[in-house]
């Protein structure tokens, strides 16, 4: 019986210390349970028309936040992108919206592991003047409305002189030269120069930041008379190596001196086709008035063929024959060209008496396929 009663004392006083560690361990106070989030915003209807805006909203939250863009769109800025507990001043500057459908991008808000959705929503200009190509939506454009100079988050210039391959006497500049700029935007268009100074002759050749495989591309354009002016609208691949067999598209070429006044071309070349060899694909149309008046010229680029168009009607088509890329290289990204070389060999014979020589643009864009 003793050692019975040694082992039911043993019990007893093992269940008390297992007691004691649930009851009697630490203070005693309850586990800290985490703040629930409380959050609003001044104005939850985020629906704009297309007009260039800005709108202040107040942010409330009881901790630290943040908000972003879904997807990163550059049509809309979110600043702060935070704050603090407490109540934040939040400005939304939207871009006007040129295009002609609707946009919309996610704004999210977080602090944690809370998360608010809304929508921001812009409207487009039912009454816009551009003209798009049956089942085609634009996705790129610069109509030259804003700023004194071409936009930088949308351009590039190539410079130096060199010939450039075509014996061209020019030298390219980014945007200006010795405090005279060459490419200005002003009334609703770019204009590029091409001038003279201090005996040699400066120009503009720029090209888009963005690029693209397929679509509509679109420009109005007037060109310029003076002879030796060799101004054009062109496209060159992103990933270029090699000339021709990378490929190259001229939508627009107008060279008085060896084509003619008023007569326009548009080309392409590649390994098979090219102007070297005299076998380029190319045709030259003769219109009213080239540099006296602003035209359309356009290029529809499918994975079957492409047409050339000078104000809606066709001139040229090429056609993907299935030869393989000596014959087709045109199924990979290409950006666009904006330039005006001086002399060379379709620049032909220059009049420097002539200068300064006007290239204007009214605008350009780039549709793709819905």
């Amino acid at each position: 019986m003793k050692s019975g009663r040694c082992i039911l004392t043993g019990l007893l006083l093992g269940a008390a210390a297992i007691l004691c560690s649930f009851s009697c361990s630490g203070t005693g106070a309850e586990p800290e349970k985490p703040v629930a989030v409380s959050f609003s915003v001044s104005n939850e209807k985020f629906d704009f028309d297309y007009n260039a805006q800005t709108v202040n909203i107040t942010v409330n939250c009881n901790a630290d936040w943040g908000v972003a863009i879904d997807g990163g769109p550059d049509w809309v800025i979110v600043s702060p992108s935070g704050g603090v507990s407490g109540s934040t001043n939040v400005k939304i500057t939207l871009k006007e919206n040129k295009g002609t459908e609707l946009r919309k991008a996610p704004l999210i808000f977080k602090s944690g592991t809370f998360r608010k959705e809304y929508t921001i929503t812009q409207g487009f200009n039912e009454n816009s003047e551009i003209v798009v190509p049956d089942g085609y939506k634009l996705v790129w454009q610069d109509e030259f409305d804003e700023g004194d100079v071409p936009s930088k988050d949308e351009w590039w210039y190539e410079t130096g002189d060199g010939g450039w391959g075509n014996n061209e006497i020019q030298m390219y500049v980014a945007g200006s030269y010795n405090g005279t700029n060459l490419a200005t935007v002003s009334k609703g268009t770019l204009k590029i120069q091409t001038r003279k100074i201090d005996g040699k002759v400066y120009s503009i050749r720029m090209n888009t930041k963005k690029y693209w495989t397929y679509g509509w591309f679109e420009a109005r354009l007037k060109v310029s008379d003076v002879e030796g002016s060799w101004p054009a609208f062109w496209m060159m691949p992103q990933n270029f190596k090699t000339w021709p067999g990378d490929g190259e598209i001229d939508i627009m070429e107008y060279a008085i001196s060896t084509q003619g006044k008023n007569k326009v071309s548009s080309s392409i070349h590649c390994d098979a086709f090219n102007w070297p060899a005299g076998t380029q694909k190319t045709h030259v149309k003769t219109i009213t008035n080239a540099a006296g008046d602003f035209h359309t010229y356009a290029l529809e680029w499918t994975a079957d063929q492409m047409k050339f168009y000078i104000d809606g009607e066709v001139h040229l088509t090429f056609k993907n024959d299935g030869q393989g890329y000596s014959h087709w290289p045109f199924n990979q990204d290409f950006y666009l060209k904006l330039n005006q070389a001086w002399g060379g060999n379709m620049g032909g014979k220059t009049n420097d008496s002539g200068l300064p020589a006007t290239y204007e643009v009214d605008y350009v864009r780039v549709f793709q396929k819905k």
